[in-house]
């Protein structure tokens, strides 16, 4: 029988198991009456030294898993730091009379210490066996899914490590940030640039509601997402435990649809219905995986994909396309506005546009969908427009409107004729009356309305000399206004003059919200590039971890964010999730030491500037400190220099231009 220092008595070890001795790090091993947590091989096991005796323990306590590597040796026995019960520091047995319920004995672990150091010996690693969490793992990428935004915590650790094993057979990519409202973005964006979802997941309480303002996001922007929380485990589940949060109830107005998972439940449909949900309604679908269920096994299959999708194309009604013709045919000046929800149908639209001779406008988040130097490009009509565009749309007899949604930012005039095509029936005359409208896919619908009008004989006057004309016009202002200098630091036209100069063809911009989008909407001429952004929610901070988004969804395309000082500020930090995971987003930042939007509106509703001023560090020294590439801007004749150094890096980069707040 072992004693211990108390003068007790000890029932001896158990047996030590079979396994294979590893050794442990001299740095990591405790003083004589001290305990530590060491990793050895992966796992974490208690250390002690007692009496002269080393000691090795599961670092688990058998009551409520508290890490005894924490606790103290106290009167020669170790005690839990969560609720204070004993053990023998070796021999992991409750002192005294408790030394029979051994079933609150701890696991020990064979230690050897000589000359050439400390080894202990642990059992061999096997398989864990298959579980519930890789059965949706495996279901989810089969559905499609292959980015996974989060972060890692107590009540996912289950999910957390069948996302590592499918990471490891190379069946996803798994992004860790620094917040989940950026995992959030991130997902949004992803699912905004693709029409496919991304997953972000979060641990329970505080994780999961962090979520909640990039899901909204996705939710009004139509962006499939698909949505992932641990949860508490079940038997404390609504009884008030830490973080004990009913996130289904918290989840259902911003979910299409949410589904806590029961040991039961047949955890691959749920999975696939998760997705499936997420695409069709285009929207967030929730998923919540409470502690143990994640971790129970299972063999179930993963849930195929295999005829639960169906294509959209939904050709127009043959009445309506009668009747929109007959429009369309009659008019001398139309022009076609283009949405976001015309992006499937780019060459359709256009190829209509260059029958009728009809200039291109776009809303701004379709912005990029006719490239700006094409001879019927209008450029972004509304309130980040160009006067090119307003002007076009005030001339016209009527509009086709194609998958656009007509708020109150687009700028397009609902007293016009107007033709709109969409394919979901809510959108037609959502918020003013059409005079005709087509309901279906743009990329059917259009050529099939191009063919009519053609067949009548349209009455159109080529409008290119006009666009010419509007466009001479513009870039003479714009020109004028990029030339501006009050020496309080350089104007935005100056700005996006270089970036549209410097921007890769193959681009993708993501823009956040503040006057630096007013002026990217007004000033950038897109190649074709298309823009990323906080559409309808218009959600400050949206930017960076869009940008992330991007990435994920089109490794082999380079991305740039845009964002002003404010909403980069709310993010900052996953400047060094881009260095962690090697993302090579390069930055534009316009920097004004304020929340210059909202400066503006307080002048306009007659209010003084208050509490809008900003204290930032230097952005550029910060990315340089994050382990990014920093470069700063302070007058325009820098510009051009930095955008190319900024383009040439590799590995992520930021570009602080330093901003006359006035000169937008």
């Amino acid at each position: 029988m072992d004693t211990d220092t108390s003068g007790r008595t000890a029932p001896p070890a158990e047996p030590g198991p079979t396994g294979t001795w590893h050794p442990v790090d001299p740095g990591d091993l405790p003083g004589e009456g001290r305990v530590r947590s060491v990793v050895v091989d992966g796992r974490s096991i208690a250390m002690t030294r007692c009496g002269g005796r080393l000691g090795a323990l599961d670092n688990r306590c058998p009551h409520q898993g508290g890490p005894l590597g924490e606790g103290s040796i106290e009167h020669g026995l170790l005690r839990c730091p969560w609720h204070g019960y004993d053990y023998d520091p070796v021999t992991g047995a409750p002192p005294g009379e408790l030394a029979e319920h051994l079933d609150d004995r701890v696991p020990v672990f064979e230690v050897e210490e000589d000359d050439a150091g400390v080894r202990v010996r642990l059992p061999d690693q096997g398989d864990v066996g298959r579980t519930v969490a890789d059965v949706l793992v495996e279901t989810l990428v089969a559905h499609g899914v292959d980015t996974v935004f989060g972060m890692v915590g107590h009540s996912n650790l289950g999910f957390a490590d069948a996302l590592r094993r499918a990471e490891e057979r190379g069946e996803l990519r798994y992004v860790g940030i620094r917040h989940e409202g950026a995992a959030a973005f991130a997902a949004s964006a992803y699912g905004k640039l693709t029409g496919r979802p991304a997953a972000c997941f979060a641990i329970a309480g505080p994780g999961s509601t962090n979520l909640l303002t990039g899901l909204y996001d996705a939710k009004l922007d139509q962006a499939p997402v698909v949505a992932i929380s641990g949860q508490v485990p079940s038997k404390v589940l609504g009884r008030g435990a830490f973080q004990d949060l009913d996130l289904g109830a918290v989840f259902r107005d911003v979910a299409i649809s949410t589904a806590t998972l029961q040991a039961g439940s047949d955890h691959a449909e749920l999975a696939a219905l998760a997705v499936k949900h997420a695409r069709d309604g285009r929207g967030v679908a929730h998923l919540v995986l409470p502690d143990e269920v994640q971790a129970l096994p299972s063999q179930a299959p993963a849930g195929s994909p295999d005829g639960r999708y169906s294509r959209r194309p939904v050709a127009p009604d043959a009445a309506a396309l009668d009747r929109a013709a007959e429009l369309v045919a009659a008019a001398r000046r139309p022009v076609v506005v283009v949405g976001h929800g015309a992006r499937g149908a780019r060459a359709e639209v256009t190829a209509l546009a260059e029958e009728l001779g009809a200039p291109v406008l776009t809303t701004f988040k379709a912005k990029g969908l006719v490239p700006d130097d094409h001879p019927l490009a209008g450029g972004v009509l509304g309130r980040s427009g160009t006067p090119v565009a307003s002007w076009l749309m005030n001339e016209a007899d009527l509009l086709l409107v194609v998958g656009a949604s007509f708020a109150n930012h687009t700028g397009i005039a609902p007293w016009q004729t107007i033709v709109q095509v969409d394919d979901a029936p809510t959108a037609i005359g959502r918020f003013d009356a059409v005079t005709a409208d087509l309901l279906g896919d743009a990329a059917l619908v259009v050529p099939a309305l191009r063919s009519a009008v053609r067949d009548l004989g349209p009455a159109a006057e080529d409008q290119r000399p006009d666009v010419a004309a509007r466009w001479e016009i513009w870039r003479a202002e714009k020109a004028r206004r990029a030339a501006d200098d009050r020496g309080r630091g350089v104007a935005a036209a100056a700005v996006f003059a270089a970036l549209s100069q410097h921007l890769p063809a193959d681009a993708v911009v993501a823009v956040d919200v503040g006057n630096h989008a007013y002026s990217l909407g007004r000033y950038l001429e897109s190649k074709g590039q298309p823009v990323l952004m906080s559409g309808y929610l218009g959600s400050i901070g949206f930017g960076y971890p869009a940008a992330l988004g991007a990435w994920a969804a089109d490794p082999t395309r380079p991305v740039v964010a845009v964002t002003g000082d404010g909403g980069f500020g709310q993010y900052a930090m996953e400047l060094t999730t881009a260095v962690h995971h090697g993302i090579p987003v390069k930055h534009v930042l316009l920097n004004n030491n304020a929340l210059g939007k909202i400066s503006k509106e307080q002048l306009s509703a007659g209010y003084p500037t208050w509490h809008t001023t900003l204290t930032n560090p230097d952005w550029a020294a910060y990315a340089e400190l994050c382990g990014a590439r920093g470069l700063r801007v302070t007058h325009r004749d820098q510009l051009d220099a930095a955008m190319a150094e900024l383009f040439a890096t590799d590995g992520p980069a930021l570009l602080c231009v330093e901003q006359d707040a006035e000169l937008l």
